[in-house]
């Protein structure tokens, strides 16, 4: 409440702060925290579609190049991203492009060129050119992902669905209920652990020992989860949840000029590199 009235959606300032979602301290330059989250999901998305039917492997290094200059500029560069980027996504795009190289029928593709030969059995050059398009491939599309992922909050990302797309808000918050069970259970789960060392419970090494410790936590954990959910479900019950077709907002997750100016960026960029490698071979 205001001290005029209910905080709805055109009363309510911008700088509302939601007390219970992480937010996120970062410089102006780190544009993709100030933006919407529906448009860094709506931003790559044709790109990740279209990606899908490429098989050159250019096509697909030029978006991951592209997903990288976005993902270093606009979030900030901590441990975790660099763990991601220069360590998880080439890796697994070197263990997936082997492995689709060793599953390519050779009959199907290029054997004119001979990486290596193990007695009965060769690996073409066509075969490994498939592997690394399609590893390329795979990884361009998770770095899209991530332009979303390393720089939204699962409240936030609720909020905008009920706010822009308007989800039916009964969906909309019973699933941000869902995304703070998961900090919850962790934190219960680090309680049951000191409570378990405390009293020596489970203790020993080994495999047997380290099973028992795990089996020891799921009872009281399975206790705690149904308490947290019963307490969530009575408070939600005491605010009349579900009683209205639709709810006031203390917390705005607003469109600016910004997110339509990001996606029309996004899009076009997209498509001058398509347009230039234009990888479905048609002239």
């Amino acid at each position: 409440m205001t001290d005029t009235g209910p905080l709805t959606a055109a009363t309510a300032t911008h700088s509302s702060v939601d007390p219970y979602a992480r937010r996120v301290q970062a410089s102006a330059v780190r544009f993709l925290y100030g933006l919407n989250p529906l448009a860094k999901l709506a931003a790559p998305l044709p790109a990740m579609a279209l990606l899908v039917f490429v098989r050159d492997a250019a096509t697909p290094a030029a978006f991951l190049l592209l997903a990288y200059a976005v993902l270093l500029i606009g979030v900030d560069f901590t441990r975790r991203l660099a763990a991601v980027l220069f360590l998880a996504l080439p890796v697994s795009a070197l263990v997936i492009g082997f492995g689709f190289a060793l599953w390519t029928d050779p009959s199907r593709v290029d054997q004119s060129v001979v990486v290596w030969q193990i007695g009965g059995w060769t690996m073409y050059g066509g075969a490994f050119a498939v592997g690394a398009a399609t590893g390329l491939r795979l990884s361009a599309i998770v770095a899209l992902t991530l332009i979303a992922g390393l720089s939204t909050t699962g409240p936030d990302l609720v909020r905008a669905t009920v706010q822009q797309l308007r989800v039916p808000y009964r969906i909309g918050y019973t699933a941000l209920a869902a995304f703070r069970f998961v900090p919850r259970f962790g934190h219960e789960l680090d309680v049951i652990r000191q409570a378990h060392r405390v009293r020596g419970a489970h203790g020993g090494r080994g495999p047997i020992a380290a099973a028992a410790r795990w089996f020891g936590y799921v009872v009281p954990l399975m206790a705690g989860a149904i308490r947290h959910a019963e307490r969530v479900a009575l408070a939600m019950d005491a605010r009349a949840f579900g009683a209205h077709p639709d709810r006031t907002e203390r917390y705005i997750v607003p469109w600016r000029v910004r997110d339509t100016v990001f996606i029309i960026a996004f899009w076009a960029v997209s498509a001058a590199l398509f347009a230039a490698f234009f990888p479905w071979g048609l002239s």
